[in-house]
């Protein structure tokens, strides 16, 4: 079963090292997280520092190579080891940062002044440039898409492992249908040619007995017809089939679960289907048993990428 769910997370660290440009990023350690839930398209989203902007269409364009459907988030964090000043750390930064606040409220009196998140966002110190950053943040992605695609692969086979579980159920539920439908047929067509001879004693109209036998057994027919449910019965059996080839297939194709839940809704459009013509108890009680299982199954489908 080669299954993969949407919804997932990986994530990988590492340092700036040699491509660092100055001695102090060297030690610069990263973090690239990536996280996706579903979604019926694949949605891409990054948060990065404005500064390294440049870098999303990279990321997008590994993303869109590995996954096919989701809620795609990226996330970079940073920061500078060992105690090693970073803006929000050194004083002599703020000394600055105070003095240029200073410098503008004296010409602008009314300006408000710099509030601690303020101070906190301030980059004073020049970070690494995009081109020093992209072939370690890449590496970093390539490595959390390799964990995010292990998660969502192991969630998709639990998941796989629970839909054949109720297929299992609806085929046992379709195979205790099949044998109530000609009794069902058959109590249908004695019904109707009860009623048809109840009614047509009481108009007391001259109508020959074979005239009238005929007709009835014609419209009999044509009832018995509009009853039986064996054609839905059929169809389900075909679509369980179906669903079941698809899911322990060797090789799925990316988007495979637009298709499972087209075949979901063509399940629960036959099991609507038997519940509104049969009107005994064991048929009408078979359809409610599908209908609840197929609706798990959409739960779970519309988890598959």
């Amino acid at each position: 079963m080669n299954l993969h769910s949407m919804t997932g997370f990986g994530s990988a660290q590492g340092d700036l090292g040699e491509m660092a440009a100055r001695p102090e990023w060297q030690g610069m350690r990263m973090a690239l997280d990536i996280r996706s839930v579903n979604s019926r398209f694949l949605d891409f989203t990054c948060r990065l520092p404005e500064d390294w902007r440049a870098l999303e269409a990279g990321f997008r364009e590994a993303v869109s190579r590995k996954l096919a459907r989701g809620k795609v988030e990226v996330r970079v964090a940073y920061a500078l080891k060992n105690g090693s000043a970073s803006p929000t750390q050194n004083p002599s930064a703020w000394h600055q940062l105070k003095a240029r606040q200073d410098a503008i409220l004296a010409y602008f009196p009314q300006a408000r002044p710099l509030s601690v998140a303020d101070v906190l966002r301030w980059d004073d110190t020049d970070w690494p440039e995009c081109n020093e950053l992209e072939k370690p943040l890449m590496t970093l992605c390539e490595e959390a898409l390799q964990a995010l695609t292990a998660a969502r692969l192991h969630e998709g086979s639990q998941l796989g492992l629970a839909m054949l579980e109720r297929l299992a159920q609806l085929r046992a539920l379709a195979a205790q249908a099949q044998p109530l439908v000609p009794e069902w047929v058959n109590q249908q067509q004695q019904r109707f040619l009860q009623r048809w001879g109840e009614a047509m004693a009481s108009t007391g109209q001259a109508v020959s007995a074979q005239a009238a036998q005929e007709r009835a057994l014609t419209e009999a027919t044509a009832h018995a017809l509009r009853v039986d449910v064996s054609e839905e019965i059929t169809r389900l059996q075909a679509h369980i089939d179906t669903l079941e080839a698809t899911l322990t297939g060797a090789h799925q194709p990316k988007g495979v679960g637009k298709r499972l839940d087209f075949l979901v809704q063509e399940l629960h459009r036959e099991a609507n289907t038997l519940g509104s013509k049969s009107s005994t108890l064991a048929l009408s009680s078979i359809s409610v048993e599908m209908k609840v299982l197929i609706e798990q199954l959409r739960e779970q489908v519309q988890n598959i990428e």
